[in-house]
């Protein structure tokens, strides 16, 4: 296949391949050859009267978003097998807040999102990639999705594609809009349920009914006197309410292991009562090794060995399977033609999105802290087994690694709101014998303010905790400062509550606010040539081209409090510091299409197309993206096409100017606890001594630190997309279309990190210092005690992405009265489906090791990629004003990339974790036609209410994995309930 592919290849760069178009189609509905006029396809600026396009494409339409109940774009995108599960409503712990979406898995990043063929900016400073909460789905006419690479004509960061919102912008009339959904589940699970039992937590309702989400939307058109122009308003509200995972059984207790590898209700060493780890110090250089067990606090001031199986404090039921949200939008589109010459249109959007993230409550999380052994909060027991056992008497300090959970504070919750506001204003129209144009310019700015709650202040933290006694008798802190800000004792050695008093003092909220601004000024013309002769003799049109220019300004800022910036947040992982940067590009781009051979024998339709945009950019320089492709039709029935892109993405504002600061960013140690993964030989190589060995703390919520930069001397990072298919519409049945392209998608000098598990396997395996210099042992030898400990996640220019697979889309219209069943109406089919034949992933760009992901899942591989994944739909047009769909999704079974025999990948695993089945979902919708002004609909998704797979987090600590599941994945929450009433004037 590969010497298939390169002969491909070197053809397309020569200018002699051949390929085909096909019908960019609705999902629901086929237009017939008479109702075709001058349109402009997506994935080209050339204007055409055919319907053929060389780029595949994939859309979605206004009905099929209908029929799925979506109230959220991202559900609709993340049903169809080209996506991947990315930022959405099922992330708590990690969230930006936004929606993005992610072809071919290959990052929001590269992906492109358009709205009318325009750029949507940034959606966070928190998230770069676009933000579709910003989409007001009540216009959405049609999603447009093009995966085989469109850099020379959308943009040179079109690395996977581009996803472009068609909009209903020429209205006419009124239009309101009521949606109505829920979630109901059946808690059955036997085996989710009795691991709750054995710890005594507490067992959700058998029959739970939440996350209700209620939306309003109303539209209004009106056409001018003269019918020479029209302006669209709109405006969306939507309530979401949140699930907690607590209300499900197979999420209310994290799933870990017990000695014995069985899977039990398993959670965070950081609990309550308090966990206490005894450091010695054996070189006087803080080589500290835990010289005890770890020791949870007794009743009565006691003291015992802390057990992981039965003491671990359940995280799970605080934390948010669907976040709860607050949305308004609103806007308008407007155009007025004044002649052929000028149509003067513009475009105004306007969103507003509150959401919140909410997951465990804070503490101190293994933080270090010198206690005196004269504290007066130790009991006796506790001197006895922290100090005196130690060899310390009541001068000295013990030091201590304290794990406490502030049970009585609440859960941590981050309030994250984004409003954004995207301002377009443009002229077009024709010039003179067949040339056109198109100016204008657009500015969007996105504003992000963010506080966090309930987290603890590590410095007020250690006022607390030293503690002495007053003239009175009274236990005071010690520093007559911190008692003048209202600091009160944190007594954590006993089993009796916090006060109220202590919280005021020790939790603290941060704040950070932020802003994204995009300028963009395009100008583009295009003709057909050949009005000035320039026309194949064998063919009926002449040459189109389109050419022009684009300027585009993007800036970031993030502004951080005292709080986060000085890493004083327990609950943080780390600090979190201002990020400030910007760049601009100058590009200029054409485009060429040529009409080959038309009306001839085996040669019904041949052309061939290129692109070119050269991009000059004040971060990286300049950059070079093209394009060549080609369609043949030898018949009207049958169309081969291919297209060779070469796209280059620079690195954006985070990735360039992002501040150092740590964070959890990894899910393994192999070399902690008693009975370490890992040789002493390995685990030196990652800066273990021999006495921590065995000593090392295992973080039971499988969370490390890694310590994330952005990096500035990053270089732009290139990709080559191969797209080969053929579209078939044969005459005797003119109601079918099948669509098959094959895809391969190749990203050099990617832009990424390591991640801090992928560079823990490396160190221990090969010991090449590339890997084993970004280790960092910190106190302990732990690498999540403090932020001492971490790991190097600086992004840098990896090696390579490489992913081939094949696209399917067949469309078919029934009429049933074609077979004998007269006045029954019709049936449509429509079936996307993708087969994912490789994701080889090189992670350094001078290592010939790869390592592939397709069917697997992991801390290297990241979320499930079925090798299979389809979407099937059957819709039944009554003749009696009611439709019904039935809608089939399938993902094929995935396997734990450690069970592989990959080098790369494969090492110790729990049976638990090792695979998770073929998911099959059924889905059902209907709607009726009360009258010509009143439509009602509904429908029900994940009919029979399957359980998501169940997975620990130990398979990979990424934000996806939610609720012990992929919860962007699969469905998680139980079925799907939705209503809608639509009435138009």
């Amino acid at each position: 296949m590969k010497g298939f592919e390169s002969r491909i290849r070197q053809s397309l760069l020569t200018g002699a391949a051949i390929g085909v178009c096909a019908l960019t189609m609705s999902t629901t509905a086929f237009a017939a050859a008479d109702d075709l006029q001058e349109i402009v396809i997506t994935g080209s600026r050339i204007k055409t009267d055919s319907s053929a396009g060389i780029s595949p494409v994939t859309a979605v339409s206004n009905e099929e978003i209908k029929m799925q109940g979506a109230t959220r774009i991202e559900d609709v995108l993340n049903n169809l097998p080209q996506v991947f599960a990315d930022q959405g409503s099922a992330i708590s712990n990690g969230s930006s807040g936004t929606a993005t979406v992610n072809l071919r898995n290959l990052g929001a990043s590269r992906t492109l999102v358009l709205v009318n063929g325009h750029r949507m900016p940034a959606g966070s400073p928190l998230e770069v990639a676009a933000d579709l909460n910003e989409i007001p789905s009540s216009l959405v006419k049609r999603v447009d999705v093009l995966t085989g690479g469109a850099s020379a004509v959308y943009g040179a960061d079109a690395v996977a594609g581009v996803v472009n919102f068609v909009m209903d912008d020429n209205f006419e009339g009124a239009k309101a809009e009521v949606n109505y959904s829920f979630y109901q589940h059946n808690n059955d699970d036997t085996a989710s349920q009795n691991r709750l039992k054995a710890r005594n937590f507490t067992q959700p309702d058998s029959d739970v009914t939440d996350g209700f989400t209620r939306t309003y939307s109303g539209v209004l058109g009106v056409n001018t006197a003269d019918g020479k122009g029209n302006i669209t308003a709109y405006f969306d509200y939507r309530k979401t309410q949140p699930v907690l995972q607590a209300n499900r059984d197979y999420s209310a207790c994290a799933i870990a292991f017990n000695s014995k590898g069985a899977p039990i209700c398993g959670g965070s060493g950081t609990t309550a009562p308090a966990v206490l780890g005894s450091l010695f110090d054996t070189t006087g250089n803080q080589d500290y090794v835990q010289n005890i067990p770890n020791q949870i606090v007794q009743a009565g001031g006691g003291i015992r060995n802390y057990n992981s199986s039965t003491d671990a404090f359940n995280y799970a039921p605080y934390n948010y399977y669907q976040r709860p949200d607050q949305r308004y939008s609103a806007g308008f589109f407007g155009h007025y033609d004044f002649n052929p010459h000028v149509q003067v249109y513009t475009e105004f959007m306007f969103h507003d999105d509150h959401t919140v993230a909410q997951i465990a409550p804070s503490g101190l999380f293994g933080q270090v802290f010198n206690i005196s052994c004269s504290n007066p909060m130790l009991s006796a027991a506790q001197v006895n087994t922290l100090c005196t056992s130690q060899g310390l008497t009541s001068t000295d300090n013990a030091t201590l690694s304290i794990l406490r959970r502030n049970v009585e504070g609440g859960g941590r919750y981050d309030d994250l709101r984004h409003t954004s506001y995207r301002m377009l204003a443009g002229v077009k129209g024709d010039l003179w014998d067949g040339w056109s144009y198109d100016v204008s310019a657009q500015r969007s700015t996105v504003l992000l303010s963010e506080s966090y709650h309930n987290d603890f202040s590590l410095s007020h933290a250690a006022d607390a905790l030293n503690v002495v006694t007053d003239s009175t008798g009274a236990q005071v802190c010690a520093s007559a400062t911190a008692r003048n800000n209202g600091c009160v004792p944190y007594n954590i050695f006993g089993t009796g509550p916090v006060t109220a008093n202590a919280l005021k003092y020790l939790q603290l909220p941060g704040f950070e606010t932020g802003s994204t601004n995009q300028d963009v000024l395009n100008a583009s013309f295009s003709g057909d040539l050949g009005r000035y002769g320039f026309q194949s003799p064998l063919a009926k049109h002449g040459v189109g081209v389109a050419f022009g220019g684009e300027y585009r300004r993007e800036e970031l800022k993030l502004n951080v409090d005292q709080e986060f910036d000085s890493g004083d947040l327990a609950g943080q992982g780390g600090p979190t510091h201002s990020v400030s940067g910007g760049y601009d590009v100058r590009e200029a781009f054409m485009e060429v299409k040529i009409p080959l051979i038309q009306d001839k024998p085996f040669f019904y339709d041949m052309n061939l197309e290129g692109g070119y945009r050269y991009s000059d950019y004040s971060s990286v320089g300049t950059t070079d993206t093209y394009k060549v492709g080609g369609d043949w039709a030898p018949t009207a029935d049958v169309r081969f096409r291919t297209s060779f892109n070469h796209a280059v993405r620079a690195p954006n504002v985070v990735e360039l100017y992002k501040n150092p600061g740590v964070a959890l960013g990894a899910s393994d140690d192999p070399c902690s606890g008693s009975d370490p993964e890992a040789t002493l030989a390995q685990c030196i190589r990652t800066g273990v001594t021999a006495a921590q060995y065995g000593h090392i703390t295992n973080n039971y919520a499988g969370q490390y630190n890694t310590l994330e930069s952005g990096n500035t001397n990053l270089k732009p990072e290139s990709a080559d997309t191969l797209t080969v298919g053929a579209v078939i519409t044969p005459t005797f049945l003119p109601d079918l279309t099948v669509q098959v392209d094959y895809f391969h998608i190749k990203i050099d000098d990617l832009i990424g990190s390591y991640g801090g598990d992928t560079t823990m396997s490396n160190c221990l395996t090969s010991g090449d210092p590339t890997y084993c210099s970004l280790i960092h042992r910190g106190v302990a030898g732990t690498l999540w005690l403090g932020t001492s400990g971490y790991i190097v996640n600086q992004v840098q220019n990896l090696g390579s992405n490489e992913t081939s697979g094949i696209d399917f889309n067949v469309n078919y219209r029934l009429d049933l009265a074609d077979i004998g069943l007269d006045k029954v109406g019709a049936l449509n089919f429509n079936m996307v489906g993708t087969y994912l034949q490789d994701f080889v992933v090189k992670t350094l760009p001078n290592d010939p090791t790869t390592y592939d992901c397709a069917g697997l899942y992991g801390n290297s591989c990241g979320t499930p990629m079925p090798t299979w994944r389809h979407k099937a739909r059957v819709t039944w047009e009554t003749p009696w004003n009611a439709t019904l769909s039935a809608d089939w999704r399938h993902l094929s079974g995935v396997v734990y990339e450690r069970t592989t025999s990959d080098p790369s990948l494969s090492g110790s695993y729990n049976p638990f974790n090792a695979k998770i089945p073929s998911y099959d979902y059924f889905d059902f919708s209907a709607s009726y036609q009360v009258s010509d002004w009143l439509t009602l609909s509904g429908g029900v998704n994940n009919v029979f209410d399957k359980d998501p797979p169940l997975l620990t987090t130990a398979v990979g600590g990424s934000s996806f994995l939610n609720g012990n599941t992929y919860a962007q994945v699969y469905d998680a929450l139980g079925r799907y309930f939705f209503f809608q009433a639509s009435a138009k004037f």
